[in-house]
């Protein structure tokens, strides 16, 4: 009865059952252990075609129909012919294993190997093997079960390569990543939340601390080479080790709006922040902060993005600077001292003083020595007006030879100082260049209550022209005597 129940078990097993014959093997393991061979893992791997020969000597007595169904045999017949297409190749390296442990006196082994079909497909296989009772001495009769592995090892060798994917994909891209924890930050926020608090943005305006604590909680947890080489960091420690030098300046207010963002539900946004690489340059950066999926509710992965655009923002402040500003002498340009008198027309800042600038000459010095020469005396000028001239009050050159500077809340007393700024700058200027002095005729006004600002400019435009005849007057004189 017992041996009926136990025929039925291994027949109708779910996983394919072996019995074999090993006594054989018990044999030739006797031989080798009489010539001296204690080592037989070593012995086997030395040369393993002697492993292959193990397993030659190895009869099936028996197997299950589930053994015949998975490697595609119609009889036990037909398995045991094709049994050298079954076992074969990365089959042997594990075979050594299992032939050391019953060398070693062990019972029962196991071992995850590879076996395949009679038609040649793959079989990912655990293995698992035990002498039966009775026959330990002889290793005459044998149990193996051989599941398929395959389906599972398929998946684990997919997420491995999924894996290793997405490792490079972060270690090489172009762009800085950064995987971050940031779930000590969700913390302090529902700790703000839980305290009743409503208006967060009110709330950091009077607790500027709390914005502090939160960029302390912050971890690192990795950093692509992208990163390492866009904060000039020769290694990932180094950089980790100096990030009060990478973020530090104006980081607060933009890290403030991402902590909003972040109360507001906000998991992905942009914006732009600026950083310091280690040796002190500026890098302006598209910041790309964005919540793993899966970590929606403690935010403890967070990948930050950032694309370089440095290149992009300066080209961008030279164009604003050339949409401004006068290339030849650096000082702004008439479009700017268009939009700046209209500004001042409608601010209620009062008084307003305009000085008015004259280079004497000009057009007889590009006829004479041509107008590269010109050009250089207008240069002179700017660097004169650019080292007396500083905020709020704005030069600018309005004419081929014609400058004006406006002064917002400066009366005549603030007038007298900034002229004699200049004209002491012009002085110093001639000594250095004495071949080619320069000539300045200035005049200058103040608003008075009510007074419109373009009067005060045809106020100071006429007193320059009164001190450019007076020039013009001394030059006559001089040339008379």
């Amino acid at each position: 009865m017992a041996d009926t129940i136990n025929s039925d078990i291994f027949a109708l097993s779910p996983i394919a059952m072996w019995i074999e014959d090993f006594s054989a093997v018990k044999q030739l393991f006797d031989q080798w252990r009489a010539q001296g061979i204690d080592d037989i893992r070593s012995y086997l791997r030395e040369d393993i075609t002697r492993a292959q020969h193990c397993s030659s000597l190895i009869r099936v007595m028996d197997v299950n129909r589930k053994t015949l169904d998975l490697f595609e045999a119609e009889d036990l017949s037909a398995l045991t012919a094709g049994l050298g297409r079954i076992f074969r190749d990365d089959m042997l390296d594990t075979h050594v294993n299992e032939l050391g442990d019953l060398f070693d006196g062990k019972h029962t082994f196991s071992s995850a190997t590879v076996n395949y079909t009679l038609s040649g497909r793959r079989l990912d296989i655990q293995l698992r093997g035990a002498v039966m009772p009775g026959h330990e001495e002889t290793l005459g009769k044998v149990l193996l079960t051989t599941e398929d592995v395959t389906e599972r090892e398929d998946a684990r060798r997919a997420e491995q390569m999924h894996r290793r994917q997405a490792e490079g994909i972060f270690e090489h891209s172009p762009i800085s990543l950064w995987i971050e924890d940031f779930s000590r930050v969700k913390s302090l926020i529902e700790d703000v939340r839980f305290r009743g608090i409503v208006d967060f943005r009110t709330f950091m305006d009077v607790h500027p601390e709390f914005v502090r604590r939160c960029m302390s909680e912050i971890r690192v947890i990795e950093v692509n080479q992208a990163t390492l080489d866009l904060f000039v960091a020769p290694d990932r420690m180094t950089l980790l080790r100096r990030l009060g030098e990478v973020f530090r300046g104006e980081m607060e207010k933009p890290f403030r709006e991402q902590l909003i963002d972040l109360w507001n539900g906000k998991l992905h946004h942009d914006r732009e922040v600026v950083n310091y690489a280690l040796d002190g340059t500026e890098r302006n950066l598209l910041l790309h902060f964005s919540v793993f999926p899966g970590h929606e509710n403690d935010w403890s992965r967070v990948q930050v993005a950032l694309t370089d655009i440095t290149a992009r923002k300066k080209a961008e402040a030279y164009l604003e600077y050339l949409g401004k500003h006068d290339v030849l002498t650096k000082l702004y340009n008439r479009a700017f001292y268009a939009e700046e008198i209209n500004r001042l027309e409608r601010s209620q800042l009062r008084p307003v003083s305009v000085v008015m600038i004259d280079l004497n000459g000009l057009k007889a010095i590009n006829d004479a020595l041509g107008h590269a020469t010109g050009d250089t005396l207008l240069q002179r000028v700017g660097e004169i007006l650019n080292g007396a001239v500083v905020a709020p009050n704005q030069a600018a050159r309005i004419g081929g030879d014609e400058f004006a500077i406006l002064m917002p809340g400066a009366d005549a007393r603030a007038i007298a100082l900034l002229i004699e700024s200049i004209r002491n700058l012009l002085r110093i200027n001639n000594q250095y260049y004495s071949s080619l002095p320069i000539s300045l005729s200035l005049g200058s006004a103040t608003s008075e209550p009510g007074e419109a600002i373009e009067s005060v400019i045809r106020r100071a435009d006429a007193a320059m022209y009164e001190d450019k005849k007076a020039h013009y007057e001394q030059a006559k004189t001089a040339l008379d005597g």
